[in-house]
């Protein structure tokens, strides 16, 4: 059973008309405003994509970059689809949805780094196994993030029957500290700032996923890969199998191809910055940018690739 619990939708929709103003035939080369749906608070998408709208804004200096605060994925490709965003980042699992297939209008500028599913409780709680949720008040991520997405696909795999809540990264720490739940999970970057903060705060622990890792990999081949949270992510925390899953950065197919060009160039040059104090940034490079599955690359993004090989 899955209840909403203190959930709410910020995001205001943009008309895809006045937002994608100015890229039409004949217009300048790069829209007037270009909005990056982002993350919810005490997330990765949320500290890298303000960090990318700077950088952007540096180097587009007659369009107004928008770093949108969302809900994570799901929201993102929403927003995307309806012409609330330009660009976006969603986990590769829920941009190509159940079907596995690539989605509709819409290209990749890159891969930029995996997010890991961590499953976190109290150090003291009577949990140790995935199953051992049964019942218990578990927090599902936010409603339309990639969190949700995953946990979703996983509970249907396994059956797990949590009495499962809609917070976001930030709602959910604070509430497994005050012990309103009982377990959250998160699909995020390592170290992830929610998470960070909590394990400075209290003891906590992750729980093993790796019999989880295998069955979503083997129902959903593709995006999911067994990976481990290494034990220097967060402190006091011991190393912890789970899954990884790859994160992508989207555009709409109506963008210019010289705006995806632009962006695609300063996300892989600019990453050295970005990752100052966003560790997981670190892992954005070139040589894995390319592999973004079965979602095709952005003309732009793939001739600012291909330029990189000559």
């Amino acid at each position: 059973m899955r209840r909403p619990l203190a959930v709410t939708r910020r995001t205001a929709l943009l008309g895809g008309a006045a937002l994608l103003a100015g890229c039409a035939a004949g217009g300048p080369p790069h829209p007037r405003e270009l909005v990056l749906a982002t993350g919810p608070p005490g997330a990765v998408f949320r500290e890298i994509g303000a960090a990318l709208a700077d950088a952007l804004g540096r180097r587009l200096p007659d369009t107004r970059v928008v770093a949108r605060p969302t809900a994570a994925s799901a929201d993102n490709l929403r927003l995307l689809r309806e012409g609330g965003a330009h660009i976006g980042f969603s986990s590769l699992d829920a941009a190509v949805g159940g079907g596995g297939r690539p989605p509709g209008g819409l290209g990749a500028l890159g891969r930029v780094y995996d997010s890991f599913l961590h499953l976190a409780v109290a150090d003291d709680a009577p949990v140790t196994r995935c199953a051992d949720l049964a019942g218990r008040r578990v927090s599902f991520g936010a409603d339309g993030s990639g969190t949700e997405f995953t946990v979703e696909r996983l509970a249907r795999l396994t059956g797990l029957d949590a009495d499962a809540v809609l917070l976001d990264q930030a709602e959910s720490a604070d509430a497994l500290a005050a012990g309103r739940i009982d377990a959250m999970f998160s699909l995020t970057g390592v170290p992830t700032p929610a998470l960070t903060r909590l394990a400075e705060d209290r003891p906590v622990r992750l729980v093993d996923l790796r019999a989880e890792a295998d069955r979503l990999a083997d129902a959903h081949p593709g995006p999911y890969v067994p990976a481990t949270v290494p034990a220097t992510a967060y402190p006091g925390v011991a190393a912890t199998p789970t899954v990884a899953v790859p994160n992508l950065l989207l555009a709409r197919s109506d963008l210019p191809a010289e705006t995806a060009r632009v962006v695609t160039e300063t996300v892989f040059t600019a990453s050295g910055a970005i990752a100052a104090d966003r560790p997981e940034a670190a892992h954005i490079n070139v040589r894995t940018g390319i592999a973004t599955g079965p979602v095709p690359l952005h003309p732009g993004a793939e001739a600012w690739f291909r330029d990189q090989k000559s």
